[in-house]
């Protein structure tokens, strides 16, 4: 019998079109004759499964369960999620799959609510030995000096929401005058902001996963913007070189794998992650952030990544799928 596969996509964030756009690149990675895959629309006060003729039905959140089209309630094996921001890269739609007992594919509510919070994870992995860049963490209501600022962090400085998902409300500024209008920009996205030193560097981000018995670590993407930084119009308008396998020597290849393998163990994560790193001249890989609810499109970096590896995004799906449903059979 095919299992029915919720891919959860939608949320409150900026990035609900991302999440979307994600969600069917997921539905056409799976095996249609393993799975009946089914999105499924998570946002503020509108949860609800698109049927196969288009339309909406309400999701019963008792349970997770709803009705198709023939009106006989369904109810799902597993669910994939994908959404970018809250509430299900946060680890609020995880405690809630948890609480019904439904296998999900993502981190577990500690490590996807650490994650989430870009300054607390990275400070976290800083007592383990990964290296991140100075930072200085701002709450709603909190402000800082221009001057103060400056003098911790140099210039240029990011500033940017530390509890969004993407790459809304960021800014990379590069004089005094332009760090008050930064904060309050990205204020407007999210609760508390995190200002960061800039470091030079090729950008590179690392893919992997874990299932019993099977550590894949994907070959790494070089990020490569004449923007300014890997902005929202790098990431999904092409305002970008993307280059997989990285240019780097095999061996700084692997140093940035084994630590993308640590940090999975340290964090003990669950599912496919993508960790962003700068390498500075000195070739010691510095922790940008960590994203457990990667973009799944075809052109997104862990698809890229897992063709360059010579595997299909299928057997990664399945692969993922059948661990946790394993699990909960234990």
């Amino acid at each position: 019998m095919k299992r029915n596969i919720a891919i959860i996509a939608g949320g409150d964030s900026s990035e609900i079109v991302i999440s979307l756009k994600s969600a069917e690149g997921i539905r056409s990675f799976l095996d249609k004759k393993k799975y009946n895959p089914y999105i499924a629309i998570v946002k503020r006060g509108e949860w609800a499964v698109v049927l196969p003729d288009g339309t909406e039905t309400p999701i019963d959140k008792n349970d997770f369960s709803f009705r198709g089209e023939d009106g006989e309630v369904k109810h799902f094996d597993f669910a994939y999620i994908t959404i970018h921001g809250t509430p299900g890269e946060n680890g609020r739609l995880q405690g809630y799959f948890e609480m019904i007992g439904m296998p999900y594919s993502s981190c577990d509510t500690l490590v996807s609510a650490l994650t989430f919070n870009k300054y607390v994870c990275n400070h976290y992995l800083k007592g383990f030995g990964v290296r991140i860049a100075p930072s200085i963490r701002l709450f709603h209501g909190e402000s800082i000096e221009t001057d103060k600022a400056i003098a911790e962090l140099g210039l240029p400085i990011f500033v940017k929401p530390n509890d969004g998902g993407s790459s809304f409300g960021i800014t990379k500024v590069k004089e005094a005058s332009a760090l008050q209008p930064a904060i309050a920009k990205a204020f407007a996205e999210g609760s508390e902001v995190v200002l960061e030193s800039f470091i030079q560097g090729t950008e590179v981000t690392s893919g992997c996963y874990k299932v019993k018995g099977k550590a894949v670590l994907l070959p790494l993407t070089e990020v490569v913007t004449s923007n300014e930084f890997f902005d929202f119009d790098a990431k999904y308008n092409g305002q970008v070189q993307e280059i997989t396998p990285a240019r780097i020597s095999p061996t700084l290849t692997e140093k940035v794998q084994c630590e993308t393998s640590r940090i999975y163990d340290i964090l003990g994560a669950k599912g496919l992650i993508r960790i962003d790193y700068i390498i500075p001249e000195d070739g010691e890989p510095c922790l940008l952030e960590i994203n457990t609810t990667p973009g799944m499109t075809a052109t997104s970096f862990i698809p890229q990544q897992v063709r360059a590896a010579g595997m299909t995004m299928t057997e990664v799906m399945d692969d993922i799928i059948e661990a946790e449903l394993r699990n909960k059979e234990k």
